[in-house]
């Protein structure tokens, strides 16, 4: 019998894992009773659709979000 690791997924993981997977083969999902979330406002910007596939295939190769990437960027550029 194969034990399974209790690990906490984030939005972007979890939406790749059910992309590639079906419901029912992740037997040991539980039901969420409580969650709490702490929204933050935030801005968008548009980006042109060719450097925007560079990117996507950039944070693909890195195994992130574009989001991720795109705010790790911002961070190390802007602080």
């Amino acid at each position: 019998m194969k034990k399974s690791k209790s690990k906490s997924m984030t939005i972007a993981e979890a939406s790749d894992f059910f992309d590639e997977h079906d419901l029912f083969e992740a037997g040991d999902i539980k039901e969420v009773t409580d969650i709490k979330f702490s929204l933050k406002k935030k801005q968008y910007v548009g980006l042109d659709t060719e450097l925007f596939k560079k990117i996507r295939s950039r944070a693909k190769r890195l195994h992130k979000s574009e989001d991720t990437l795109i705010k790790e960027w911002l961070t190390e550029k802007v602080g």
